[in-house]
This record gives structure tokens, C-alpha cells and sequence, in this order.
């Protein structure tokens, strides 16, 4: 089950490979996750003295939280292997490539972030591909009227 998607990622970046991380948080950021209430949009990995971290990620405080709301933007630490860790590392040191947040979801009860190395799209390739959307779709009602 799906917390929150990253839409904007796949208009903006060409997915190459795909990563699922765990992510460490606090127990007002997981009551706060469990109203629904955070946002990926331009969120990205870094990594960092072999270890990955998620940065502008933003999960809002949670109202009731008493004693220390946590900070909405902080940087929040990846769980990841240390193989899978080395292989973003040395895939975000070819240029033009990056590591970004797919999709924040559920499973077994914990959080998990997905991640993917993405190549960045030009304007061309934007229009290019919002066009071939458009088509689809155009393509997908007219078979749909036909039956």
C-alpha cells in the first residue's frame, strides 16, 4: 500500500534501475505516515561515508505528538546493503546520473522507500514523452468506443 509516489520523477528523469530501502524514523514521523501526510516532490539520496541518506523528503509533524515533534525536512538515514550501497555510490559518480525517491509504501509493517538511478530527460525528451502518453491514451479510448 502506497504512502505517498513521487510523480514528478518519472517526467523528469529516465528510470534505470529500481532499489528498495528501508528508512529510519522516529514514532511521530510513522503516526504522521499513517495519516498520509508527506511529500517526495524533489526529494533525493545521497551518499555519504558509506551510508545513504534521504534529504528533502517531507513528512509533516504530527499534531498530537507531545514532547519533541520531530523536524518536517531532516535528513533521514536509508537502510540499504552495504553491496547495494556501493553500487549507487559509483552509479551516481557517472555523470548525469542520479538516485531519486520513487514511492514511500508499507510492507510488513514497515516503511519502505523506493529508489531508482535516473538519468536526467531533456525538454525534447519531456515533450517527446508526454506526447507518446497522449497517444496512448487517445489510442486506448478509441478502442474503447469501438466495442
Amino acid at each position: 500500500m502506497s504512502i505517498v509516489t513521487n510523480r514528478k520523477a518519472h517526467h523528469d528523469y529516465h528510470i534505470l534501475e529500481k532499489y528498495e530501502a528501508g528508512i529510519e524514523l522516529t514514532g511521530s514521523e510513522v503516526k504522521s505516515l499513517r495519516d498520509g501526510k508527506a511529500n517526495l516532490l524533489g526529494s533525493h539520496i545521497r551518499i555519504e561515508g558509506g551510508e545513504a541518506f534521504l534529504y528533502s523528503c517531507d513528512i509533516a509533524p504530527f499534531e498530537k505528538a507531545t514532547l519533541n515533534p520531530h523536524e518536517p525536512k531532516r535528513v533521514r538515514r536509508l537502510l540499504l546493503h552495504k553491496k547495494e550501497i556501493l553500487v549507487l555510490r559509483d552509479e551516481t559518480q557517472i555523470a548525469g546520473k542520479t538516485v531519486v525517491a520513487l514511492d514511500m509504501h508499507w510492507k510488513n509493517g514497515r516503511v519502505k522507500v523506493l529508489l531508482a538511478t535516473a538519468k536526467g530527460k531533456h525538454q525534447q525528451d519531456k515533450r517527446r514523452s508526454l506526447k507518446e502518453s497522449v497517444q496512448k491514451r487517445e489510442v486506448a479510448q478509441a478502442i474503447k468506443r469501438t466495442r
